[in-house]
């Protein structure tokens, strides 16, 4: 299974200086469900995608792995 969503999730959270607990509290979700999605054992629903794209300033695109 392919998780580029997943690594890009965990490369824009480290970046941003985030643990897993702050940005799930950030979101609104719990840190398990970060964790899930970094892992790719998981996908998140579509209002949560906005969220993150919002939060972290970049496209749906970017995040599922589709535009660089």
């Amino acid at each position: 299974m392919n998780n580029e969503f997943g690594e890009r999730l965990k490369e824009l959270r480290t970046q941003n200086k985030l643990g897993q607990s702050e940005l799930a509290n950030r979101l609104g979700v719990s840190k398990g469900v970060i964790s899930l999605w970094e892992n790719g054992l998981r996908e998140p629903k579509l209002s949560n995608l906005i969220l993150l794209a919002r939060y972290f300033e970049v496209s749906i695109d970017f995040l599922a792995g589709l535009a660089e």
